[in-house]
């Protein structure tokens, strides 16, 4: 295929992406139309907030035909901080860059004299932020009210995750299911109960590690494409409790993910609600003995939890989404 007049093969482009967003995007995007080889240097310093591995992983996937290099150095972040700062940076970037890129594309200013040390052209790339209106200072500062420039990679990182843990037949499925509803956003289902249907509702000991694979993959799944909050039905402390209760027993690494795993809200429902038969469900006379087990693992976890109560789902609901506002308020 012929080249395409005025493009040249190779381009630089250097950022923190603390987090990436959408203008990053397009500024990648920007580049690729004009190269045919594209490097994206990720620095990053110990301080900073998100691992810059992270990052790396989140450009990699964001620009797969890209060489996304991370560049670890400590190194100063402005020139007023140290009189050879440019000499600094043009000597770790050499040292990491394969070869001399042809140009350099930045929407700051800075691009100009990097183009300059690095012996290249700079490509500047909408200076004035006007197209894509974001930085990496406001989504660190506010990442719910500028969530739309978040890319579904980066998404999990930021989303507010609440819990619907309780015992059975307290409403959680419905109370998961109505509050993603008012946030416009996505509910993680409970992966044990479609995976149980399919053989009976039977459930043995070898069930477990796949109903928690499930149910941990889907949360994750789901976390890329939630608007600011994903709500959970259940989580893998509930697979744990169940398979101590059912076998008295539980894999080592189920247990050690249900103790480690964190959720920015957890919604405790209580038993105070009629009981709905179900053939996935097992002890009517017990719910109360099992909301005290449930309160007991969320303190054994270091988990703080508000208690839903009432006789009415509406009531629950409201008292539910209360919660959620005020978590989305911080």
């Amino acid at each position: 295929m012929a080249e395409r007049p005025g493009k040249r093969p190779r381009g630089l482009i250097l950022g923190k992406f603390l987090p990436p967003h959408l203008g990053h995007v397009y500024l990648g995007d920007f580049a690729r139309q004009h190269v045919d080889e594209l490097t994206i240097v990720v620095g990053s310093l110990r301080r900073e907030p998100i691992p810059g591995d992270l990052r790396c992983t989140w450009m990699k996937e964001l620009f797969p035909d890209a060489r996304v290099l991370h560049l670890a150095q400590e190194l100063p972040q402005d020139p007023t901080e140290a009189p050879d700062f440019w000499v600094q940076w043009t000597a770790a970037l050499r040292a990491i860059l394969p070869e001399r890129p042809d140009c350099v594309f930045a929407s700051e200013t800075y691009g100009r004299k990097l183009a300059e040390v690095l012996g290249a052209e700079w490509v500047p790339v909408d200076l004035e932020r006007s197209l894509v209106p974001i930085s990496g200072t406001a989504l660190r500062t506010d990442p719910m009210k500028h969530w739309r420039y978040l890319p579904a990679c980066v998404r999990p990182h930021f989303v507010r995750r609440v819990c619907v843990f309780g015992p059975e037949s307290t409403g959680k499925t419905e109370l998961a299911r109505r509050l993603a509803e008012r946030f416009e956003t996505v509910w993680v289902a409970e992966y044990a109960r479609p995976l149980l249907a399919l053989q009976g509702d039977r459930c043995g000991p070898e069930d477990i590690p796949r109903i928690a694979r499930g149910q941990l993959a889907s949360e994750e799944a789901l976390a890329r494409q939630a608007n600011r909050v994903l709500l959970c039905d259940t989580d893998v402390l509930t697979t744990s409790m169940w398979s101590d209760l059912l076998f008295r027993e539980c894999p080592a690494w189920i247990r050690e993910e249900g103790l480690r795993r964190r959720y920015d809200l957890t919604l405790l429902t209580d038993v105070d609600c009629p009981w709905v038969d179900d053939p996935q469900r097992f002890f009517p006379e017990k719910r109360r003995e099992m909301f005290q087990r449930c309160v007991r693992e969320l303190e054994a976890a270091g988990r703080s939890f508000v208690r839903i109560s009432g006789t009415s789902w509406e009531e629950r609901l409201e008292r539910a989404a209360a919660e959620v506002e005020a978590l989305l308020a911080l």
